[in-house]
């Protein structure tokens, strides 16, 4: 058995890897970490749960581990390095703390001036679908941001196929409160979200330095990304607007993206073009590792709708970890992650 502990797991991407962590059959989970709630039963902050004898700990507690997953807000994971470096061998980070390339790229996106930028080469971006083979070698993978692995998604097939002309891309991802994290604040307070289509960031979301990181390589000019609060829970749903660079009919669309995704366990391709369930929806999605994909091509300007779905908390997030978790130590990348969802829901 592989053993694993958990710090910071009082908020949702927490409880999730609980989650998926108790029921993993090659793992031992031997601690979870919340100082808020050090010495209360997991289930004070996750009541799924309550079937479980797992109680917090501090994470002055920590035990050596094979490896460890860090739940942390953004900032702790760096102030803390050589301390969670000491615990395990494997790290994975669902924080922003490692995700970018450079130290400009912090500078420019998130105003921080990295005091570890020498170390971010030495972490891999936890996209499977893009770094499997990186994953299987490296003890370093961070957490891609749940609207960037939405996004990035769509686009990687055009990107690789170098098809994306040289318009920017355009691209919005309406969410779910969960993305919010399990604090509450004033924009999440019920009678304030409930019923609500709120753009919170029109322009200038941290994620876009992400998906521009990953497309850029690949020809992609620029990825101006916009963000929209919807009332739902869980879920993201991602809108690209693509122009080519040549003319490509949908069923040229759609060869392409079978040729990327055929072999991935996690990436369900969307073909019906008529009906009820010819589109991506997130509420079928929750409590999955999958990524719904649909194509819709405009011959009139010879643009491509890209449409992709997933639950934030999953893939997004603490799915997505456990399949990198699964990569990096030699397993079956779909181990513990194959709940198919529920409908109707």
């Amino acid at each position: 058995m592989i053993r694993v502990s958990v710090v910071g797991g009082s908020g949702f991407t927490g409880g999730e890897l609980i989650r998926l962590l108790a029921y993993h059959p090659e793992v031992e989970l031997v601690q979870v970490t919340s100082e808020r709630l050090a010495g209360m039963p997991v289930s004070t902050a996750h009541p799924n749960l309550r079937h479980m004898s797992l109680s917090f700990t501090s994470a002055e507690q920590l035990a050596p581990v094979d490896c460890l997953f860090l739940c942390l807000p953004h900032g702790q994971h760096i102030a803390r390095y050589t301390e969670f470096q000491g615990i395990a061998p494997k790290t994975i980070d669902l924080s922003a703390d490692f995700r970018l390339n450079t130290p400009e790229a912090y500078d420019q996106w998130m105003n921080i001036d990295h005091p570890l930028g020498h170390e971010l080469q030495n972490w891999v971006y936890g996209i499977p679908e893009l770094n499997r083979e990186a994953l299987k070698l490296s003890p370093h993978a961070t957490g891609a941001g749940c609207n960037a692995t939405a996004v990035v998604l769509g686009l990687w097939p055009l990107a690789q196929a170098g098809v994306i002309g040289d318009l920017p891309v355009i691209t919005e991802v309406k969410v779910g409160s969960s993305e919010a994290g399990a604090e509450s604040q004033a924009s999440s307070h019920h009678p304030i979200r409930s019923g609500c289509v709120r753009s919170f960031q029109p322009t200038g979301h941290r994620h876009t330095a992400e998906i521009e990181m990953i497309l850029r390589p690949y020809g992609v000019t620029r990825v101006d990304l916009s963000a929209t609060a919807i009332d739902m829970v869980r879920g993201i749903l991602a809108t690209s607007h693509v122009y080519l660079n040549q003319t490509l009919d949908w069923r040229d669309l759609m060869g392409i993206y079978r040729d990327c995704y055929q072999q991935e366990p996690f990436i369900r391709l969307i073909a019906n073009r008529s009906g009820q369930y010819r589109v991506p929806e997130p509420k079928y999605l929750a409590g999955t590792n999958f990524c719904d994909l649909s194509i819709h091509w405009d011959a009139r300007s010879n643009r491509v709708v890209v449409l992709s779905a997933i639950d934030n908390l999953m893939k997004g997030a603490s799915g997505q970890a456990v399949q990198c978790f699964n990569l990096m130590h030699g397993l079956d990348e779909t181990t513990g992650l194959t709940f198919p969802g529920l409908s109707p829901v």
